[in-house]
């Protein structure tokens, strides 16, 4: 498993209910988020800036005899 520390730009949304889980399934096409937190506003543009850390799970090949 490998952490990764990664930013998102969302849009934002009419409620903070939908903005939550706007990031949320932004996230997961990243990896399963550990944490996240909504780190500027840019209300010229209606986007938020979302930093999180992820979790990717690697596979490891186990060789066969």
């Amino acid at each position: 498993m490998t952490t990764h520390f990664i930013t998102a730009e969302i849009d934002l949304q009419e409620s903070p209910l939908a903005l939550q889980r706007e990031v949320e399934a932004e996230l997961q096409k990243r990896g399963e988020p550990l944490r996240w937190s909504v780190t500027a506003v840019d209300l010229e543009r209606q986007k938020a800036v979302v930093e999180a850390i992820v979790t990717q799970s690697t596979q490891t090949e186990v060789p066969t005899r």
